[in-house]
């Protein structure tokens, strides 16, 4: 299996630069049309529950005016289940949010909260919505997905990009026996968090994964060299591990 890799570029941290000065700019709208032109395949966007960046609007706007797929990032409330429903995105992925952090911490607990996601797994599919679950390389949360029909698992790579040595590489094979039991089982993978030039090749590498979602790297890294050349390279670093 070596199907090439799609790339998803997450565009929260541009709407955090506008939400700073209360000013209508930066445009992470602007952003995900020039992330398009540069080779990103779909945009990613987190509409948190305190809408600390992304905006309802944004999500309208993306909605509208965006030429390749939106993957909204969502956290499993009903709130967040009716807005999905009334944009009806390409895809959906259900993460866990806690109000404290910075960043999303950790993979969505799918194996304890089965009931909770169950119908709302369902309502998303009905409208054709591409249900995805941001989870740990687990066993236990893969075979959750797998009872929730899901047809899409992002898996968390940020233990993996904090990690070094020995202690990265066994978090690596983690992660590679998720993906091949995921796909083993008619899952398509994707996997992000904490992705850099630095440490994306070993995951792109994985031949089971499907598709990688980074923002906070690119965004970080468009400022010194510019939007369209951070995602370039990224695809490239991609491409060239694959």
């Amino acid at each position: 299996m070596n199907e090439s890799l799609r790339l998803g570029v997450n565009i929260d941290h541009v709407a955090t630069v506008r939400n700073a000065r209360g000013s209508g700019y930066p445009d992470p709208v602007r952003a995900a049309l020039l992330a398009a032109e540069a080779g990103a395949d779909g945009i990613t966007a987190h509409l948190r529950e305190d809408r600390r960046h992304i905006t309802d609007a944004d999500i309208a706007r993306l909605s509208a005016e965006l030429p390749i797929p939106l993957n909204l990032e969502m956290a499993a409330t009903e709130e967040m289940l009716g807005i999905a429903l009334r944009h009806t995105p390409h895809a959906a992925c259900i993460v866990p949010e806690k109000r404290e952090e910075l960043t999303t911490e950790g993979g969505l607990d799918a194996a304890g909260q089965h009931n909770r996601l169950a119908p709302m797994v369902a309502e998303l599919a009905s409208v054709n919505v591409r249900v995805s679950l941001f989870i740990e390389p687990d066993p236990r949360q893969i075979e959750a997905a797998m009872r929730l029909a899901v047809p899409v698992i992002e898996l968390h790579t940020g233990k993996y990009a904090e990690l070094s040595g020995a202690a990265q590489a066994e978090e690596l094979r983690r992660l590679s026996d998720a993906a091949a039991l995921a796909a083993k089982n008619g899952i398509e993978v994707h996997a992000g968090h904490g992705l850099t030039y630095d440490n994306v090749a070993p995951i792109a590498a994985i031949p089971q994964v499907r598709e990688l979602n980074i923002g906070h790297f690119l965004i970080g890294e468009a400022i010194f060299v510019g939007l369209a050349d951070s995602v370039r390279r990224m695809r490239n670093a991609m491409d060239e591990a694959r």
